[in-house]
């Protein structure tokens, strides 16, 4: 077999290999998703926004992020807790739920304070939420989080329905009635560089200072502390006047368990793009985080934050890696059946060589083993063993081997010519005895 032959062994175990890897993957796996489909909020809310901003991210992954309005974090929470249901990801505000009434939720990240804002209008100061009783007061609207917890902020402070005038308005509106002086009050929850907290902080409306905040978050853990630095709003006005002290939820992106971890993988690589900046209440890096309680930390999210992507993930296209993880225990014998015949083919080939040259070493082992049992030969034996070594030298030269195992070749030779001196030797020993016709004759052809 020559070097040829040997590349087209391995060339033809390769591609053998490759089929039946092939085949595995058409028989085998199930279609790669490429969509996710996520609950998000309203047009123009901050969760759509987010949402947006995903979708971007992810196409380059090859990923379709489907887009699925919502009135919020309510809807996003009962919509996701539902195993059913075509959702698989969504934002939802710290506080809305736990895991006792959605075992199925997990959380990716939390992703984004949430911070809420009370502007009012009132000739007095005030900075305490237990001052807004029996006054008009705007607190959200039916299926946010912002009714949620200002409804319970209000409770707190011993507010309820029974003594204030409670009402479930948008932020437009509780905007416009703010102006128009028929509401004294309204709770509104987003990031002060949207265009409706634009609006409100340069308007003539004045903002709460929570001078309770510490002990609030103490009451309520979802929440937390945040301060609004002085002249955020303008520099040149210095607006506002004083630092301000407000709560915040926090905006937690949220999935179900049944989330492909490499999926998982990419919304938190998303998450880091979007959420890692620095903004009015966090420095660069704070978001996205693990600092939430209200579900189980995925277990991605705890790998991610540990040591990054993993390792497939990080160096081959998100198909290629996702294909790998899915299918590596179908993979692994396939692997192993390739480096296999790489292993073998190689050592087959050489075995099958030296098999060549085994026949007539076998040959030379039993020729030398008569000859060394012979006490007393004839010319006539003498001459067969002559014949027989010269045929199995004539055999030698004849094999076609490649270069590398021609130092087996000489070896051969080597052995031929050391029975060849064996048979020399007992030769001259067999004409010191008394000649006889046929053994002269015989001697002389030697």
């Amino acid at each position: 077999m020559t070097n040829g032959r040997l590349r087209l062994l391995i060339t033809g175990g390769v591609l053998l290999a490759a089929a039946l890897i092939w085949l595995a993957f058409v028989i085998l796996r199930p279609a790669v998703q490429r969509t996710i489909v996520i609950t998000a909020g309203a047009d123009g809310g901050i969760y759509r926004g987010f949402a947006e901003r995903y979708a971007k991210v992810l196409k380059r992954e090859g990923i379709t992020l489907d887009i699925r309005n919502s009135s919020g974090a309510v809807e996003n929470f009962k919509r996701l807790k539902n195993p059913d249901t075509e959702y698989e990801v969504g934002f939802i505000q710290s506080g809305i739920g736990d895991a006792s009434s959605a075992p199925n939720l997990q959380t990716i990240a939390a992703v984004s304070y949430e911070p809420i804002w009370v502007f009012y209008q009132a000739a007095t100061t005030i900075d305490r939420l237990s001052q807004l009783q029996g006054k008009r007061v705007s607190i959200g609207i039916p299926g946010s989080g912002l009714l949620i917890v200002a409804s319970d902020l209000l409770k707190q402070n011993g507010i309820t329905e029974h003594n204030t005038k409670l009402q479930e308005l948008a932020s437009v509106k509780a905007y416009e009635a703010l102006k128009s002086g028929s509401l004294d009050a309204a709770f509104f929850i987003g990031r002060p560089d949207s265009a409706m907290m634009q609006t409100l902080l340069k308007s003539d409306l004045k903002l709460m200072n929570f001078v309770q905040a510490d002990a609030l978050v103490r009451q309520f853990p979802a929440l937390s502390k945040v301060t609004f630095p002085r002249a955020s709003t303008s520099l040149a006005d210095d607006l506002p006047h004083t630092d301000v002290t407000l709560l915040a939820a926090t905006a937690l992106l949220v999935s179900k368990d049944t989330l492909h971890p490499a999926l998982a993988y990419l919304l938190l690589d998303s998450a880091n793009e979007i959420h890692a900046a620095q903004d009015y209440f966090t420095p660069r890096g704070y978001f996205p985080n693990q600092n939430a309680e209200d579900f189980p930390i995925s277990d991605e999210t705890k790998r991610y934050f540990k040591s990054g992507r993993p390792f497939l993930q990080r160096y081959l296209p998100f198909w290629l890696a996702n294909f790998i993880e899915r299918r590596f225990i179908i993979l692994l014998p396939f692997m192993a059946l390739l480096f296999g015949l790489l292993q073998v083919i190689p050592r087959i080939y050489a075995a099958t060589m030296r098999k060549r040259l085994v026949v007539w070493y076998r040959e030379i082992k039993s020729l030398e083993d008569e000859i060394w049992a012979t006490k007393n030969p004839t010319l006539e034996r003498v001459n067969q063993w002559r014949d027989e070594i010269e045929e199995i030298d004539a055999n030698a030269n004849q094999i076609s081997i490649p270069q590398q195992y021609f130092g087996d070749v000489y070896a051969l030779k080597q052995a031929i010519s050391v029975v060849r001196a064996r048979i020399i030797s007992v030769a001259a020993t067999v004409r010191r005895d008394p000649p006889s016709a046929t053994s002269v004759v015989a001697t002389d052809q030697f």
